[in-house]
């Protein structure tokens, strides 16, 4: 049985929630974002609360119960709130800029790398080291960030690379030499 799934979601003020044709529509003052149904999985709108149900006991539909009522929940929170996202960059030369719908990475390679920014995602860059990504879409959100992170993960022995906003390295001692 899905706890998760059973919890009703409560709707913040000026957040809408409609279901058409195995559609769910939210709508808040961030924006719009909407999401297709799974069959088996419902979607009732009462009041200023949302109730997610399955269909029967099948494994695929207790599966996808909990799945659903969180995605549902994180539309709603994105529309209302908004998610965000922070990075560092560390290490000498290392930097970064917004130029146009481009975000330009100088990550000591022997090019720029220029990482396209999708729409419904606004980036900012402070002191060229600090990228906040922005945006009402969490799953979009995090994946923009995780792909600027993977072009140079903070590697272990000097801390360098682009990290995550109060993300902990863990430091390995170099080699030692011996006599």
């Amino acid at each position: 049985m899905s706890r998760v799934g059973l919890k009703p979601i409560s709707l913040p003020e000026k957040v809408s929630v409609k279901v058409d044709a195995g559609k769910v529509l939210v709508e808040g003052p961030k924006g719009k974002l909407d999401f297709a149904l799974p069959d088996g999985i419902s979607v009732k709108s009462e009041d200023a609360s949302v109730i997610v149900s399955r269909a029967t006991e099948a494994r695929a539909h207790r599966a996808l119960h909990g799945t659903v009522r969180s995605l549902v929940n994180n539309m709603i929170t994105g529309v209302s709130t908004g998610f965000v996202k922070e990075l560092e960059i560390q290490g000498v030369g290392l930097r970064a800029a917004v130029k146009g719908q481009d975000l330009d990475l100088s990550l000591g390679k022997s090019h720029p790398i220029l990482h396209p920014i999708p729409s419904g995602i606004a980036v900012t860059v402070n002191e060229n080291t600090k990228i906040k990504v922005e945006g009402i879409d969490k799953q979009l959100v995090g994946q923009f960030a995780a792909d600027v992170r993977a072009y140079y993960p903070p590697e272990p022995y000097k801390g360098k690379g682009v990290r995550y906003a109060g993300e902990k390295v863990r430091r390995k001692e170099g080699k030692s030499v011996g006599k």
